[in-house]
């Protein structure tokens, strides 16, 4: 059994019920994410589902340089402080430099380490340092046994509040597959194993300027992702994807989300 991560009155793993982190892969402006915070709070208090609202403040690794990046760090995290307060929900968002860090924890209930910057040292251990649990994508270029090694360089500094996101692995070009075998192998860690339902059906630059998706494959992985013992549920939402700005190809639509989380639950209730 993995072991238990606290945030805001929940918990994560060891046994308990799985969790949801959601919400539009970018902070588009100030009223989308809030709008999907506020249905997607309905929604998993109906459904006792604990749930943590993610955007991004920066999306720093676009496949274009013309791509939209989100409103920065400034902004992003005074729409992200918003929220937390108004809609009483926990947030979580991306850090891609040390320098956000400070600023990104006095907002954050939880922090993230991006996939492709998920063996960059110098990041993990500062983020760890301010004790706030820290989420780690992993790379779609690692092993699930690699990510053994991530997890120490955050034990190091003391830190136990670890999760770790299985989101696919790299397979011949713009192209995921999910294994999950995976999802056991890094809940070996002992940490607390979130499936990332959408970025798993990403085309990584499959569209030329930007990724492509197969968002209707996202609900299956989802299911399988909960029947073989994930701790929680990573998805991208959207109430237009194809108007979102980022992952639009990949992103579920907001309206689907309730129907989808129900059969969620039964399907953990059938395996318990």
């Amino acid at each position: 059994m993995t072991q238990t991560v606290k945030i805001n009155g929940f918990s994560i793993g060891g046994g308990h019920p799985f969790a949801l982190i959601s919400g539009p892969c970018v902070i588009e402006n100030s009223e989308t994410p809030y709008r999907i915070a506020a249905y997607l709070k309905q929604v998993t208090d109906k459904l006792e589902i604990p749930y943590i609202f993610k955007a991004s403040y920066d999306k720093a690794n676009r496949t274009s340089i013309h791509s939209f990046r989100g409103p920065g760090l400034k902004e992003g995290l005074q729409i992200l402080s918003q929220i937390r307060k108004d809609i009483n929900v926990p947030v979580l968002s991306d850090v891609h430099q040390i320098s956000e860090i400070e600023p990104a924890s006095r907002v954050l209930d939880v922090i993230q380490i991006p996939a492709f910057l998920c063996r960059q040292t110098d990041l993990l251990v500062e983020a760890a340092k301010t004790g706030k649990p820290i989420n780690v994508k992993k790379g779609q270029f690692l092993s699930p046994f690699d990510m053994a090694n991530v997890v120490e360089k955050i034990r190091y500094t003391g830190n136990n509040r670890i999760l770790i996101t299985e989101r696919g692995a790299t397979f011949g070009y713009n192209n995921l597959v999910s294994d999950f075998r995976s999802i056991r192998i890094i809940q070996e860690t002992g940490c607390p194993v979130i499936f990332d339902a959408t970025h798993s059906v990403q085309l990584p630059g499959g569209a030329g300027s930007s990724s492509g998706g197969q968002r209707k494959f996202a609900p299956l992985l989802a299911k399988a992702a909960i029947a073989v013992g994930a701790n929680a549920i990573f998805m991208e939402v959207h109430p237009e994807p194809e108007k979102a700005l980022s992952d639009g190809p990949n992103s579920i639509r907001l309206d689907d989300v309730e129907e989808l989380l129900t059969q969620l639950k039964n399907i953990q209730k059938a395996v318990q």
